[in-house]
């Protein structure tokens, strides 16, 4: 299974984009702000697998529905200089720590309806995920020496 983020809207307090599987609309998606590809920043550009395993940032949380996908959290593989960059729900910048969070609905630096976004997209990538054929190209930003950039003609 392909993914494709693609970023669109670029501030100083969050990088907006949508998320489609094999060429159709999924939902949308918010980052950290387009600075550098490091810790802080949106995650840089590059194709990355995704797999699915526990999250040490939700397996604390005690909301059943967040216990719910906590010990299969979508997480991006192989990012230079980072670490548990997952795919998950929340609704503005401060809700994530470098991970890419998904929405039904957007506006300026803000996604909404986060938990039914991100269920729709888990019980797209549930399979595929756990059997190691899942991958998302993130198209437009940060660039980092080490990732595989997309469509750059540098």
């Amino acid at each position: 299974m392909e993914m494709t983020l693609t970023r669109t809207n670029f501030d100083d307090k969050s990088t907006q984009g949508s998320l489609s599987i094999e060429g159709a609309f999924q939902c949308y998606t918010l980052e950290l702000p387009n600075v550098n590809g490091e810790p802080g920043s949106c995650i840089p550009q590059g194709r990355y697998k995704v797999v699915l395993a526990p999250s040490p940032k939700f397996m604390t949380s005690s909301d059943p529905w967040v216990q719910e996908y906590a010990g299969q959290m979508p997480h991006l593989e192989d990012i230079p200089g980072r670490s548990l960059i997952m795919i998950h729900w929340g609704n503005d910048p401060s809700n994530t720590e470098g991970c890419i969070l998904v929405g039904e609905s957007q506006s300026e630096d803000f996604i909404g309806s986060s938990r039914g976004a991100f269920s729709d997209l888990w019980d797209e990538i549930e399979v595929p995920a756990s059997n190691g054929e899942c991958w998302i190209t993130v198209v437009g930003g940060a660039t980092v020496e080490g990732a595989t950039v997309i469509g750059s003609s540098t």
